[in-house]
């Protein structure tokens, strides 16, 4: 299971839609109540969850929003959760941790154990 491991289009269609019934279902519906206690605070708040494919990597991504008056971006993208396809029908499970890296968590799991995962566990969460 090297690098250049591609991932099976239906495998690919698969999990986009999944993970995006899983945004709409589950994560989505926060956004509001989120963006309210943040807002009042002053601090970056989600306004918009989405996915996105590169190579072999399919991400989980936040879009914030800088409340600041002076700040130098509006709006910024943050990839909260990562699954690297590795052959097999299986995937590689990280999140980003605060140092800006990721974490693998899971290896070798099938997608319906990755939404699994990341829909019950809170450090997969693309909002806070």
């Amino acid at each position: 299971m090297g690098r250049n491991v591609e991932v099976p289009t239906p495998l690919k269609l698969t999990l986009t839609d999944r993970a995006e019934q899983l945004i709409r279902d589950k994560f989505k519906p926060w956004l509001p109540m989120k963006a309210e206690a943040a807002k009042e605070h002053g601090f970056n708040y989600v306004v918009d969850v989405y996915t996105t494919w590169r190579g072999r990597y399919f991400y989980f991504c936040a879009k914030y929003r800088n409340p600041r008056e002076n700040a130098e971006e509006e709006n910024f993208e943050v990839r909260t959760t990562r699954l690297e396809y590795v052959g097999g029908q299986r995937f590689n499970l990280a999140y980003m941790r605060h140092t800006g890296k990721w974490c693998d968590v899971y290896s070798a799991l099938s997608l319906e154990e990755c939404l699994e995962a990341i829909e019950e566990n809170e450090l997969f969460w693309p909002v806070d």
